[in-house]
């Protein structure tokens, strides 16, 4: 899709659809002018349907004209209550009512905050990603029609047009990890990921390092490798860097849990755990290798990124871990498993000790780790623990640029108890009070003391069943757009 800004105003525009913004207490200024361009009785249509410019009204009306063929209008609610966030979804709102027409489209908002390029990347970036469409599964796809240009209607400060470069890099990556979650198991395996990685390196210029299961051993990942002992898939550990052209001044780590099915071993999954979705348990390495993506593009100055992906499947065979077994991470910690079905903290416990050996200035894992945080937080908001308030604000920071809802929980310490263990160090889960608190106590068992780090669950926000917002049905492709916003920042904090 083409972007651009444009200073015609909604009464002179031309072209295909034309959508406007309306807030709920709008004098009708605009009403009224597209009256008199269109020759309509606009007001008293609006009135039947009836709209009244509250958030989440839309109107969409065809019109029989060469200059423009559809009128698209979007209540954007109170005036002095429209923030970015009412932008972006006002954006998506007309991108879904422009579906299935050709040509280009036109968005007029009230673009009055004090960072208008951030306002402009927001809504193209609802635009481009709500009409994201994934076919590549059926046999004979069928795509609709949608506008191919995009014209962000307003009067622009000058010098801005640049900002609009990072929005189909960061677009990209978010398209990747949509595609990586919502593919069936048997289409992205542990060596399907390192085949991605290693086509990312490629086309984008990263260094690539994938260790195989005798080099894993080598390292004693005994956590990790644990894991698929009842898979017929070898596993899989990635690691892909981005070196920018400048002097290092900061290193980074972003670490994705990547089971590409989890079945829950021993632990079945059974009932209501709807074992039919445990494709999407690596969307927190789908996250990371997006945002690689999308920084391998933008190529940040300042910063080495490093992303690490230790992956594989839980299955059950004879060979399969057990309830009960003892396994050694590659740290030197003991783990009883005292739950199969709890798999993702193996593989992050040596991702994170392998993590923390690249001594970088932070860490940041992405994990669709505990059903306990979705009960916490809902399906729109993943949960953020770490215990460094420069990290976290600096995350929640990213977030809410990017509009994806991240809260910051509590990481008490005497919650570490409940991972006591008769026999190991440490058991893989505690009690069921407080279930995602544990989790990530467990993993920071695996962090050098002294690395900022922070983990992020996002079982709840990695997929939409009836879609929200920007996010179509399907694989959300969460966190690609904080992770991108963040490593920026601390490539700004890097130059100065």
């Amino acid at each position: 899709m083409k972007i651009s800004l444009s200073p015609a105003t909604p009464e002179a525009w031309s072209g295909s659809v034309l959508a406007l913004g309306i807030p709920k207490d709008d004098p009708q200024d605009l009403v009224a002018a597209m009256e008199r361009r269109f020759d309509l009785q606009l007001s008293a249509w609006l009135k039947q349907k009836p709209f009244t410019g509250k958030s989440g009204d839309l109107a969409s009306l065809q019109l029989l004209r060469s200059d423009c063929t559809a009128l698209v209008l979007v209540g954007l609610g109170d005036a002095a209550e429209v923030d970015r966030n009412s932008l972006r979804k006002a954006a998506a709102a007309a991108a879904r009512a422009a579906n299935g027409q050709s040509g280009s489209l036109a968005l007029h908002l009230p673009w009055g905050s004090e960072d208008p390029a951030g306002d402009a990347i927001a809504a193209a970036e609802a635009v481009r990603l709500s009409l994201y469409s994934d076919l590549r599964f059926h046999s004979k796809p069928e795509p609709k029609p949608c506008p191919d240009q995009l014209e962000l209607l307003g009067q622009w400060p000058a010098g801005i047009d640049a900002a609009l470069a990072a929005i189909q890099p960061v677009c990209a990556g978010v398209e990747l990890a949509r595609e990586l979650v919502a593919a069936p198991p048997n289409s992205v395996t542990p060596s399907e990921l390192a085949n991605t990685a290693e086509a990312l390196a490629k086309d984008h210029g990263l260094e690539l390092k994938v260790l195989e299961r005798s080099d894993c051993e080598a390292k004693g990942m005994g956590s990790f490798l644990s894991v698929c002992q009842g898979s017929d898939m070898d596993p899989k550990f990635i690691h892909l860097t981005y070196r920018p052209s400048d002097a290092v001044h900061k290193r980074l780590v972003l670490v994705g849990k990547g089971l590409t099915f989890d079945s829950g071993g021993y632990n079945l999954k059974v009932g209501a755990a709807q074992i039919d979705m445990m494709k999407f348990d690596m969307g927190g390495s789908a996250a990371v290798f997006g945002a690689m993506r999308a920084i391998a593009e933008l190529q940040p100055a300042g910063v080495e990124v490093h992303m690490l992906v230790a992956s594989c499947e839980n299955m059950i065979n004879g060979s399969a871990v057990h309830p009960g077994d003892i396994v050694t991470a590659s740290n030197g910690t003991t783990i009883e498993i005292n739950n199969t079905d709890a798999e993702g903290r193996l593989t992050l416990a040596d991702a994170l000790v392998y993590a923390s050996e690249l001594k970088p200035d932070a860490i940041v894992d992405l994990a669709t780790l505990t059903g306990a945080c979705v009960v916490a937080l809902g399906d729109e908001i993943a949960g953020l623990w770490s215990g460094d308030d420069g990290l976290s604000e600096a995350l929640e920071s990213a977030a809410s640029n990017a509009g994806e809802g991240l809260w910051r929980m509590p990481l008490h310490s005497s919650y570490r108890k409940g991972l006591k263990s008769l026999l190991a160090d440490m058991k893989n889960t505690g009690p069921r009070p407080g279930g995602s608190i544990t989790a990530a106590l467990f993993l920071k068992e695996f962090v050098e003391a002294g690395i900022p780090w922070a983990h992020i669950d996002i079982a709840g926000t990695v997929w939409t069943d009836k879609g929200r917002d920007l996010n179509p049905s399907g694989a959300t492709g969460y966190g690609v757009r904080t992770l991108v916003n963040w490593v920026l920042s601390q490539a700004s904090t890097a130059a100065a």
